[in-house]
Formats: C-alpha cells, sequence, structure tokens
C-alpha cells in the first residue's frame, strides 16, 4: 500500500457516519479527570472509559458498524469471528441486536469470564468455537470455516469499517474535552483502536500527539513499523490477551506507521501493578490490555508535565480468579518477591538457623518446599521471599551467599522460573 493510500479507503467521515449508526446501540462512555495520576505525573490525566461500555469494552463499536453495514444476503448466511474475548463479545452483542446467526472462535486460553459474556450477549444466536492457543490459530479456523459455510469473516481489526466504528472513541473523546488533548494513549492489539483514533484525532486536532502501548512480549506493531512491513512475530506472550497478536493489520499497519507519533511497550509486571493500584485507589476494573496505557505513563512523565492526557482504557473484562497471578507478577516486578533455590544442610536446626541468620526482620517466607534426602548432606529447597522495601534485597543476598555460596535466584531465569513457580 503506498503512502496515504488508506486515506481513500477511510476519513474522518466515515467515523462520524460511524458515529450515527453506533447512536442505535451504546452511550457515549465518560471522560474522567484522574486525581491520583493527575498528582503523580503533574499534569491533567483523563481516563476515557471503555470498561464501562455495554459490552465492557470499545469493541462493539467496530463490531456493529461492520455487521449493520452488510447486505441482506450476507446477513441471511451469517457471520464468524476471531476473538480473545471483547471482539468476540461485541459480535455476539450485535448478532442479538440485530437478529443475525454467528459463529465465534476463541482461543482455549480465553479466560472463562470472557467466554461466559459472549454467550451471556448472543444467547441462541451464535455458536461457541474454542480452538488454538492463540487469537492467529483461532483466527485461521475461523476463516476456513466461513469460506467453507459462505459466511462473512468479521475482522477483529482489520476493516475499514472496524476501524471507523473504532474511531469514534476520538470523536466521542474530543468533543467531552473542554480544552485541547495534548497526548493521547491508547492500547495497540491488532491496532484498530490506534487506527481509528489516529485518524480522527489527526484530522480533527492535528497538534495531539498519539501514543501506542503494546506488551513488551506482543510488540508486533512496533516491530512492523522497524521492519517498514506487517512483520508476524515468531512468539507471544498471551498474558496481556486483549492485545496478544502475532501480526497486526495491514491496513492498521499503514495506517499507525503514518500517523502514531510513537509506540512505547510494558512489561506484564508493570500492567500488573498498575490493574492493582487503580482498583485499589479508585476501584477501577481493568483488564491487562486496558491498563497499558496507563501503564505507560511513567515512561513519558517527563514529556506530559503540565498538559492534558488521555488513556483510553480500552475494556474491565477480567476474570476474577487471575487476581493471585496480578499481584505474583507485580511483586516481582517491584523487587519485592524473589525465588531461590537454596541447599539446606540435612541437620536438625537448619531452618531455624536459616530464619536466623538470612531472613531480615521485615522479610517474609512465603514458600518453602523440601523434601529431606537420606544419605545425602545437602538438600535442595525451593524458597520464596517477600520483601516489606526494594532495597531489602542487596543485605539478604549477602547474607544469603554468606550462609549459602551455591544458591540460585530464579526470578530472571525464564526457563527455571517457569518450571518451578
Amino acid at each position: 500500500m503506498s503512502t496515504h493510500a488508506y486515506e481513500a479507503i477511510i476519513q474522518a467521515e466515515d467515523i462520524l457516519k460511524a458515529h450515527q449508526a453506533l447512536r442505535q446501540v451504546i452511550s457515549p462512555t465518560p471522560l474522567q479527570r484522574n486525581d491520583l495520576l493527575s498528582k503523580r505525573f503533574n499534569c491533567e490525566v483523563y481516563l476515557k472509559r471503555e470498561d464501562l461500555q455495554v459490552v465492557r469494552s470499545f469493541k462493539i463499536r467496530g463490531a456493529y458498524n461492520k455487521i449493520i453495514n452488510l447486505s441482506p444476503e450476507e446477513r441471511a448466511n451469517g457471520i464468524v469471528c476471531a476473538s480473545a474475548g471483547n471482539h468476540a463479545q461485541g459480535v455476539a452483542y450485535s448478532c442479538m441486536a440485530l437478529g443475525i446467526r454467528g459463529t465465534i472462535f476463541m482461543p482455549q486460553t480465553t479466560p472463562k469470564q470472557k467466554i461466559t459474556q459472549v454467550k451471556l450477549f448472543g444467547g441462541e444466536h451464535i455458536n461457541i468455537q474454542l480452538i488454538g492457543d492463540t487469537f492467529d490459530e483461532a483466527a485461521a479456523h475461523a476463516m476456513e470455516h466461513g469460506a467453507m459455510h459462505g459466511m462473512t469473516f468479521i475482522h477483529p481489526f482489520d476493516d475499514p469499517q472496524i476501524i471507523a466504528g473504532q474511531g469514534t472513541v476520538g470523536y466521542e473523546m474530543l468533543e467531552q474535552s473542554d480544552a485541547p488533548v495534548d497526548y493521547v494513549f491508547a492500547t495497540i492489539g491488532g491496532g484498530g483502536l490506534a487506527a481509528g483514533l489516529s485518524v480522527y484525532v489527526n484530522a480533527e486536532s492535528p497538534a495531539t500527539r498519539i501514543i501506542g502501548v503494546e506488551p513488551e512480549s506482543a510488540n508486533g506493531m512496533q516491530v512492523s513499523i522497524s521492519e517498514g512491513q506487517v512483520t508476524m512475530l515468531e512468539t507471544i506472550d498471551s498474558f496481556v490477551d486483549g492485545a496478544a497478536v502475532k501480526k497486526v493489520g495491514q491496513l492498521t499497519y499503514d495506517i499507525c506507521s503514518h500517523l502514531l507519533d510513537d509506540i512505547v511497550t510494558v512489561p506484564n509486571g508493570k500492567v500488573c501493578s498498575t490493574i492493582l493500584e487503580l482498583y485499589n485507589s479508585n476501584a477501577i476494573v481493568m483488564e491487562p490490555a486496558g491498563a497499558l496505557p496507563v501503564a505507560a505513563l511513567e515512561s513519558y512523565k517527563d514529556k506530559i508535565e503540565g498538559k492534558r492526557v488521555v488513556c483510553v482504557i480500552s475494556g474491565s473484562n477480567n476474570d476474577i480468579d487471575r487476581l493471585q497471578d496480578f499481584k505474583e507478577k507485580s511483586l516481582i516486578y517491584e523487587g519485592l518477591k524473589h525465588y531461590f533455590i537454596i541447599n539446606f544442610p540435612q541437620r536438625a536446626g537448619a531452618l531455624r538457623s536459616f530464619l536466623e541468620d538470612v531472613l531480615g526482620p521485615n522479610d517474609d517466607i512465603t514458600r518453602f518446599e523440601y523434601i529431606k534426602k537420606t544419605f545425602r548432606e545437602h538438600g535442595p529447597a525451593l524458597v520464596g521471599i517477600e520483601l516489606k522495601y526494594p532495597h531489602d534485597y542487596e543485605p539478604l543476598i549477602k547474607r544469603l551467599a554468606d550462609w549459602d555460596q551455591h544458591f540460585i535466584a530464579i526470578n530472571k531465569d525464564h526457563t527455571l522460573f517457569g518450571f518451578l513457580v
């Protein structure tokens, strides 16, 4: 696709048309000033609360705009889509609202909460198929199924009408803001939201800088822009499930590569810290993909000082069962939780000696796995230790080295950590 050729496919006028169509099924989500974040970063931080959307994410905007524009024949033949959760909910809701039959393919790794919500929104109009471990695998099966049965494939991001629908977030944001917006931070998975926002905001507020945010372990748009073409990632981490895409769209790439001002990547631990902090301080429930824009503010703290900043909270479809995992990853990222393999002398009183000689006054053992082995002088133990302050780590390591010079710190050993923890 040549430079700016996307302008012949999607413009701000298409987003305004989508806005009119969406008035039938959604209401504008709030643009709320966040005092906590504003004070921390010494600027005006506003949250565009797509987590309060009717399906608890922005995805209904694109899905409904695409489906309502289908021909009568296409509607009669039914539709098919692939999604890690939020797009599926938007498609399911649209199927119910418009009386259309739909088949939805979802990765087997999709959180149960999202599967339940898809069933709730689609009812008897939809059929769910769980297949593959990633979105890309589910999408391949969905497209094959659609071709076989003559059903229209509703792409989650790489489609002009999908992008136009997502772009209505930008329309609402500018309408709701009583002053010019300096920065917008938005999540990138396949790129539909960032592309739609970019088209509208660039047309109506060209001085606004648009920052895309990706998971550090699924940075498909960043890699593609660096390579100068859409590039498939060999592997991704599906933890940020709403943004875990191996290959971004061709159309979304073309738009984002021209209109985004920057892309920031965020590690999973930082995402978890952000989720917990916003929940504890403001009772805002964010899914990992929804937390990415807020998590990215730290990397821009010097540039956004004194500015008006909007973070698009793209969704809140979270499974409560993941809360402990969020806490664990957050503590590790913040340097407060560490795991070790430690050799214990196989004698009475060894554990007492460890507690007295190694643990500091604020340190706490959170995990201890040890099996005594006969006829051996030492036995390995897996020990988890939680600190009160990050600066307690170096003194702990010094005491531990004096006690067992062959200990192994496994937090940064991804193979051992994944196997043992």
